[in-house]
């Protein structure tokens, strides 16, 4: 469990890395996804399921959601000047 959860923490982070040094917007939106995704597992690594769902719906589901409507719109929006 141990090297899993390290893993887990070094996907964290270089999903993190990738977000704030990324210059396109779909791959700072894909590195948020991903690093929600690996919170949530961890939380199930942790034997927190609540605390995993919650994650899951909210942080890799609805965020990544929301982030990707934004990311449509500010496409459309480019699309009219």
């Amino acid at each position: 469990m141990t090297l899993i959860a390290l893993l887990l923490v070094l996907v964290m982070v270089v999903a993190a890395v990738t977000a704030l040094l990324s210059r396109s917007h779909l791959t700072a939106v894909v590195s948020t996804s991903l690093l929600s995704l690996a919170l949530t597992l961890l939380f199930v690594l942790l034997k927190a399921p609540d605390v995993a769902m919650t994650e899951g719906v909210v942080g890799a589901g609805l965020g990544s959601l929301i982030l990707a409507m934004a990311l449509s719109r500010l496409a459309l929006n480019r699309g009219e000047d």
